[in-house]
Parts: C-alpha cells; structure tokens; sequence
C-alpha cells in the first residue's frame, strides 16, 4: 500500500535508540517522497547501526537528519557525509528527520537540538562523517564474521562488500541486522580528503524533484479526521491584552464549533479554514493597551537618537579615537543610517497539528527549528510529560529564522489553542499571511552613527561608530548580535571605536537571515567605500590595502575582482559598479554588482558577481544556490522592505503587497565562484545575504551622487 493512502494509521520505525511509534498522517493527494524514508517497496524491518545511519534489506541507506530542511540543504549535505565514508551508492542513499531528542541529536554548535546559525553542515561535518565510517566498519564486521575471512581483506564500493579472494559478494542490507548488533569500534579512521568521491562533486538535492511537482509533504499538507481549523485573534498592538469580548456573531456562522480566550488572544475552532477566518473577522474584542507598545517606527527612531548621546557599552576601543578625529589636517565624513524593522515572510506562514492519542500522549506535525523546545513548550501547555509529546518533523517552506523562537511562542500559543479546544479532536493551528506579518519577532529597527577620517596621505585615521538597537538576546550587557560585522571588521583601522546602546522595546524582535550583519555589513561597508572615495582611493583597490592581516578576505575580494573585470571592463552609459567584502558564520563572501536607474530611481541590478571562500565545498550546487537565494533575498530587503508602526503603535504593513518580495524579473543574473580550500566547512545560509545591500548601495551612489542612509532604498529616494 501506498504510504500517502494511509490517513490516519500507525506506523512503527526505528529511531536512534528504540522503537518509537509515531502516527502519519498525509493529504489525500500526497505521496510520500524518499526524503520521509524508506523506498517504496522495501520490505522489512530496517536497522539502525547508529543514531544517524539506518539500512534496510533493499540497501536502501537512510540517514536520520537532526536538521530542518527548509530548503538550504541539510538533507543533501548530511547524506553526502554519511554515504563518502560509507563508500555507498548515491542512488541507495534516503533521508529522514530525527525526532525529538536533545542530547542525541543536539546542534554541536549550540549544544540544543536545533537549525540556525549556518551551523548544519559545520556543526555536522566530522560528526556525520564519523557516523557513515562507523556503520560501514559495522557492516565489514558482520560480513567478516560471516563468510570467516579478515576485515582487512574486504574492500566496500559503491554499497557492494566484496572479499576479492573468495569471490563473496553483498549488499548492506543482508548484513544490516548483524551489524546493529556488533558492537561499535571506538575509533574509526575517516577518508584523506584527496580520496573523497562524493563529497565536492554537484549533486541534485534530495527534496528538489518532489518540491517541484508537488509531492513534497509540508504541514500545510497533513490532515487528520475530524480535524478541527483554530485561528487566534490578536491585537493592532505589541503588548496588548483581550478586556472584553463580543462572539456572539462568529458563533452564529455555520461550521464554526467553539470560541474560547487564549493567553495570545481569542480562539476560533472551525470545521474549515474559510469558516475559521470569517469567524475571526466576526468577533468584536476589546483590547487593554495598557500595557501595549504604542509608540511609531518614527517616535523610537528619535528616541535611539536621544539614547545615543549617553553613554553605552563599548564593544570595541582601540587606538585614540578622539585624538584621530581632532587632529589637523584630515577630512572628516559622519553618517547616520536608518535600518527599519524587518520580517522573515517565508512562503509557508507559522502552522502545526496537534492529536492527542488514546494514552495521551501529544502529536505534534510541524517544521519545527527547535523540536526539543516546541516539545516542551507543548507538555508545559497540555500538562504532560514531555516525554509523551511526539514531533513528527516536516519539510517547511522557509524560515529566514523565523522558526527559530526563544521558548517557542507560536507552538505555545498552538499548544494553548489546542488545550482550549478540550484536546478531543485534532486541531490545525494556522496563522495567514497577514498573522505573520503582522506578529512581530522582526530584525530589530536599528541607528547608526559613525564618523570617520582620512589624513592627506589617504589613510583612514579614525573611524567611531554607535550602534542603537534592541538585544535579540534579550541581554542587559552587550549582545555580540548587535555589533558583530562592525567590532570585529577586518580592517587596518589603529583608531577604532564601536559603542552599542541597547533598548527596551515592546516590539518582540528575532534573528533575522544572518542576524547582526544584516545592518552592520551595509553600515560599514558604504561608508568605508565613502572614505575611501575621500582619499581618491579605488574600492577595491583600497579595501586590498586594508585587508593585508586577511588572507581569506583577500582570497574573496581578489577573486569578485577578477571575475568582473574590475577596473578593465568597459561599462554600458548609465551603468555604475558597487563592491562590498564580508565575513558573517565563519564564511568569507565579496560581491560586485553593477546597476542602473530604473524609471523611478532605483538601482536596477544587471548582475552580481560572488566569490565564496566557505571551507570545504560539501556540494557546490547547494553553495551557488544558497549564495544565490541570499543575494536576490537580501536584495528586496533593502530596496523594498519596511515594517512600520503607526502613531499609536500599529503595523501597518499585512501581505506582500505592501510588503514585498524581489519579483522574478527583477533577479540579477548571478555567477559564484567557491575558493578551493581544505579548512573545515562553514555555513552559507545566510553569509551571501551581507554583501548585497552595500555592494547595491555603494554602486547606486555612484549613478546618483547620494549616498544611503535610510533603508529601504525605495523610502530613502523620496525622503
């Protein structure tokens, strides 16, 4: 029988240490890709030769991955680690999320299971590897005992066990029984790069085929009998709290089954989602803005402003600033920029399912960044053990961080639709477009202040900058998050100087595509490109100079430079080039961009050229894409994006026509080149995001003389 026939039923699988059973649950329409498991017509039960690594008796090869795939590739990646030291065959190798589980399967990296940080593959790199030489070692024990020969002798290629003296030839999956019981050698010797045979090479991404035709399971696409549509009610405003409520018309329409207070608002229980979101629009709630956020985007600005002339905390001090900025005979350049609040706007909005079982034990169906959190945050809810709460991990469509909650505020508020319902029937917690636009958890609205100077020989003397802006940590002492791209900026400047003022808000702020960076790349690069246009200095050229202690920023930024011609290339009237270099997750990135006007003053972007120096190249073709999706991602943000609050402190944008992303004609042609290199991989998640703003802007300065200083560019045009 075909899995996607199968609504709702049991299934049992082997995950890591034990049988765990879990409960499937997929659209009538949907089929269950290889990503979910197992080939379709393998029979048998598998075995797991470890947490990661699990072989079924067709030789079918899955590995159990302990990150989200929301499209930038883990699911590729971890198996190509797993299957270069397994020596398998690329057409045997599955993947599947591992459940819940946050010492087995935690993020190295951060020490919780969990996706952020461009950690997947770094974090994973020699852990995975690790993992695909220890079963392979598993299965030559058990073959060896078998056919009564010397490990040594026998070779594995391509998925085959071979011991070439007696002929004896196998699969892994005659021997996958045996090897979960052999005991695990302790040590394993992992492949010499030079012999890696997968690792390197392009290779198609496991979830793209089913993405594209629509086979792909997303938890918009779970289903459950009986199951019941909740929507929340919030408030205009951060903070705000449910005074009075009038349901009287919502329970009025057909279909609708409940309406109950929640802490994050008011529920509504529906047969359908058309019913739940009339239903919604149909009560009438008085909300208590007591203790709301109620000041605009313009009021906190001004109020960074007045902050920033106290005193804050230094996050970088060296040289004599003061005496640099004061001496005689230099130039002097002082900036402010404006960075506005920010939403993440994946294509798949918050949602989750919930099914309480006949022991009652808790389901859980959705693409969750943090499973162990969204796991405790639903026992805390439901008043359960958190070991009777199941995650069943789905693919999602796209986070940008967005999944990625401190405590796990939307599965809580899941949790607590589903406990108001009376947990009888399953529930489908589904927030819109405009709920996730609207429901805050933005990159903070950011000012800075930087002056710099140049001396008569060109030399950049002094350069101070204050950075004012809400903790996404939450911290009262510095947050590295607030200053990182700009203390820690790779360039020969002796007087340097980088203060944060870090502000209380009511406005709930998260990581946003490459957190910190996404405001101090564009700041420092646009105006070190101004100083260095002050000193009659070529931007490349001149960042070269600065960046002589850094030979990875070096690598990129003579690579970007040679790929576009710089310096050489005739350009088209009207045309203009940008440059920016940055190193954000450990991953150094330069971008070159060359742009025109558009009718109404905007840089259109011609094309951008990217080189990428990211450690080992796990797989190229994930690389360019990721450099590629961060580039046109970064791209609409800054021309385009703003999330205001009016007076009174309402958001004022709600879906993307207000909010809008980078349209497919408006994409850049993109051409990346990876730099050769054997230090441990890095992340590209979000590294190729940085670079574009101020590559864009630098190059937008030179067509119109103006440099930016409020984004986005389309608001700073008419400002």
């Amino acid at each position: 029988m075909d899995i996607a026939t199968i609504r709702p039923s049991r299934r049992a699988f082997l995950a890591g240490t034990g049988l765990v059973i879990g409960v499937t649950l997929l659209a009538p329409n949907a089929r269950a890709a290889l990503i979910q498991g197992a080939k379709e017509g393998a029979e048998g039960q598998q075995a797991d030769l470890n947490a990661f690594v699990r072989v079924a008796p067709d030789n079918t090869v899955t590995v159990l991955s302990k990150h989200i795939e929301f499209g930038q590739g883990p699911y590729t990646g971890l198996t190509t680690l797993v299957a270069e030291e397994l020596d398998a065959d690329w057409s045997q190798m599955r993947v599947a999320a591992a459940p819940a589980n946050q010492e087995l399967y935690k993020n190295l990296a951060f020490g919780l299971q969990g996706t952020g940080g461009s950690t997947s593959i770094a974090n994973s790199y020699g852990q995975m590897r690790k993992a695909g030489a220890t079963a392979k070692a598993m299965l030559v024990a058990a073959a060896a005992k078998d056919w009564n020969v010397s490990a040594d002798e026998i070779t594995v290629v391509k998925g085959r066990i071979r011991h070439e003296k007696s002929g004896k030839e196998s699969g892994f999956g005659a021997f996958a029984d045996k090897a979960a019981k052999t005991e695990p050698p302790k040590d394993v010797a992992l492949k010499d790069p030079k012999n890696f045979t997968l690792i390197g090479q392009d290779r198609h991404k496991l979830d793209t085929d089913d993405k594209t035709d629509g086979k792909a399971v997303f938890t918009l696409d779970v289903l459950a009998d009986d199951m019941l549509i909740a929507m929340v009610a919030h408030a205009d405003h951060f903070g705000a709290t449910v005074k009075a409520v009038d349901d009287s018309a919502a329970r009025a329409i057909k279909g609708v089954v409940d309406v109950k207070p929640i802490p994050q608002g008011v529920a509504v229980f529906a047969e359908d989602t058309f019913t739940a979101l009339k239903a919604r629009a149909a009560l009438k709630i008085d909300w208590d803005l007591s203790k709301a956020e109620t000041r605009s985007s313009q009021q906190i600005v001004d109020d960074y402003r007045a902050e920033m002339k106290g005193k804050g905390l230094k996050a970088a001090n060296k040289g004599d600033v003061d005496g640099a900025l004061a001496s005689e005979g230099i130039t002097s350049l002082d900036t402010e920029i404006v960075f506005p609040f920010l939403a993440h706007a994946p294509m798949e909005p918050l949602d989750a399912v919930l099914i309480r079982a006949a022991d009652g034990s808790i389901d859980c169906y959705n693409g969750s960044q943090f499973p162990g959190q969204d796991q405790k945050a639903i026992a805390d809810i439901c008043g359960v053990d958190p070991s009777k709460v199941r995650i069943n991990m789905q693919l999602a469509g796209g986070s940008f961080g967005r999944r990625a909650q401190f405590g796990s505020p939307y599965m809580r508020e899941a949790a607590a639709a589903f406990k108001a319902s009376g947990m009888t029937r399953p529930v489908k917690h589904m927030w819109t477009r405009e709920d996730d636009i609207r429901g805050g958890f933005y990159r903070p609205i950011y000012v800075h202040s930087i002056k710099g100077a140049v001396d008569k020989t060109g030399a950049i003397v002094g350069w101070d900058q204050k950075i004012a802006g809400q903790s996404i940590m939450g911290k009262d002492e510095l947050d590295e998050t607030t200053v990182e791209g700009a203390s820690d900026m790779p360039y020969a400047i002796d007087n340097l100087r980088v203060v944060a003022y870090q502000t209380k808000l009511g406005v709930p702020v998260l990581w946003w595509r490459s957190v910190g960076h996404t405001h101090t790349a564009f700041a420092v690069e646009t105006f070190l490109d101004r100083l260095l246009e002050r000193a009659g200095k070529d931007p490349v050229e001149g960042r070269l100079a600065l960046l002589k202690d850094s030979p990875r920023h070096l690598g990129v930024l003579k690579k970007v430079a040679e790929m576009a011609d710089w310096g050489h290339a005739a350009l088209p009237d009207g045309h203009q080039r940008g440059v920016a270099v940055h190193k954000s997750f450990n991953t150094y990135v330069a971008e070159i961009v060359e742009a025109s006007l558009d009718d109404t003053g905007l840089p259109k972007v011609q094309k951008v050229w990217c080189a990428v120096d990211c450690g080992v190249a796990v797989n190229p073709n994930i690389i360019k894409a990721q450099m590629e999706g961060g580039i046109g991602y970064g791209l609409g943000a800054i021309l385009f994006d703003a999330i205001d609050l009016t007076d009174g402190g309402a958001v004022v944008q709600s879906n993307f026509n207000d909010y809008r992303s980078l349209r497919i004609t408006e994409m850049p042609h993109v051409e990346v080149a990876i730099i050769p290199s054997s230090e441990a991989p890095t992340g590209v998640g979000e590294p190729g995001v940085p670079p574009i703003g101020p590559a864009v802007a630098n190059a937008w300065r030179r067509l119109t003389g103006r440099p930016v200083q409020r984004l986005p560019l389309s608001r700073d045009l008419v400002a």
